[in-house]
């Protein structure tokens, strides 16, 4: 029994300790109570064994006092230092003794009124447990010197609230002692030295006051999460869960979590249930490229053409109106085809290629060229590509098209790309 109370008192101490590191650093509510609280007791001592033969405690004019500081880590975990003073004299009819017994110990502290949730019932009653461990002496008038041993204590202290600031107190705890020599009449026993184990109980009855401090209106003790709240910070919690799992980065229609290709090459490209492009012939070219390939070049000239051919060979541009560096709407699937190209290709880079039609001055339109590669580099730089990845190639006029063909000119006010 001694060796169960022994591993008991330690399991207790370590698992509040553990649990309270935990919650300390996962509570939400962690700033809206008190924490630290003062301790003073005062009651009945009574030890029980180890006794010389004719010796015995009385059961009155015995003393016993506890003053201790306690934190909370939240409002179900804590921790005190405690401090005891026990005396005890013969009964009547025992030979004469007067001892002392001086205590300290660091205890693990179990706010069981908010475990096991009494706010349901009462907002008055609470219920606290407590075990530990520590160093103690015993001094007696019959032998010289103190009698040092370690302390194992084990207790349960009922509360009631008399205020924000103030609760009282009634505990019961029992102590036991390691490597105590002397019998609590203090005379040596050669089956007490020889034990060296828990060798000895004391008994502690107390009544006393536990006052808050801090500037919060209540105290960890008496703290009650709102249960409403919880639940609704926890939906809230599942319902952003929920949206990051339907987070559909490359816009393909299949969510991210589904999405085994999360980078579709460009947009508007029809994709299987796992967010694959579709490539029937499996060329390596998703089929609406290639039907696209096809209408530039003629038919079948996407067989044996590689992404980096597709982007060589300039069919990926991003189109401008008269005088703009603002790309037109329908220009941004092939800005978002470099993006994804490149963020599936982190060794490449590329040079983004401006160019601008023959109305106007020469210099004009070569700022201008460049002006619209720095405005398509920009955006995919806030896409998510290194900035270093990508260089400015302005060409200023592009002659190749009938300069009087309104039409024409829109196909030269372009940016396009080479791949390094």
């Amino acid at each position: 029994m001694k060796q169960l109370l022994k591993v008991f008192s330690l399991v207790a101490l370590t698992t509040c300790t553990v649990n309270a590191q935990e919650n300390k650093e996962n509570s939400s509510e962690n700033g809206n109570y008190n924490k630290w609280s003062i301790n003073v007791n005062a009651g009945l001592s009574k030890p029980t064994a180890p006794f010389s033969v004719n010796y015995y405690a009385a059961n009155t004019n015995f003393i016993h006092g506890d003053l201790g500081v306690r934190y909370m880590f939240n409002n179900k975990f804590g921790l005190k230092l405690d401090f005891g003073l026990d005396t005890f004299k013969n009964k009547s009819e025992s030979n004469s003794f007067d001892g002392k017994y001086y205590r300290s110990s660091l205890q693990g502290v179990v706010n069981l009124g908010r475990v096991l949730s009494f706010e349901d019932w009462t907002q008055k009653l609470n219920l606290q447990a407590h075990s530990g461990l520590g160093f103690s002496f015993m001094t007696n008038d019959n032998f010289d010197g103190n009698d040092d041993m370690t302390n194992f204590i084990l207790g349960l202290t009922a509360q009631y609230k008399i205020s924000n600031r103030v609760a009282l107190n009634a505990d019961f705890s029992m102590i036991n002692n390691v490597n105590q020599q002397y019998t609590f009449d203090g005379y040596e026993d050669p089956a007490v030295k020889e034990d060296r184990g828990f060798n000895s109980t004391l008994y502690n009855f107390s009544l006393g006051l536990s006052i808050y401090l801090g500037k919060n209106k209540t105290h960890a003790d008496w703290y009650v999460v709102d249960k409403d709240a919880e639940r609704y910070a926890a939906l809230e919690k599942r319902v952003a869960d929920l949206e990051v799992m339907l987070n559909d980065t490359d816009r393909d229609g299949v969510p991210d979590y589904l999405d085994v290709e999360p980078n579709t090459m460009a947009a508007g490209i029809d994709v299987d249930t796992k967010g694959r492009g579709i490539d029937l012939n499996k060329n390596g070219v998703p089929d609406q490229i290639e039907d696209y390939i096809n209408k530039k070049k003629g038919h079948n000239a996407a067989e044996g053409t590689s992404l980096e051919e597709i982007i060589n060979g300039g069919y990926v541009n991003v189109y401008f109106d008269f005088n703009s560096t603002q790309p037109t709407n329908s220009s941004y699937g092939a800005i978002n085809f470099i993006v994804n190209y490149l963020k599936s290709n982190n060794g490449k880079s590329v040079d983004v290629v401006g160019y601008a039609d023959e109305i106007g001055d020469s210099d004009y339109n070569r700022n201008l060229s460049g002006a619209r590669a720095e405005a398509v580099k920009a955006i995919i730089v806030k896409a998510g590509i290194d900035a270093n990845r990508m260089v400015i190639k302005p060409q200023g006029e592009d002659n190749s098209v009938d300069v009087k063909s309104k039409a024409a000119r829109k196909l030269v006010r372009r940016v396009t790309f080479k791949l390094n």
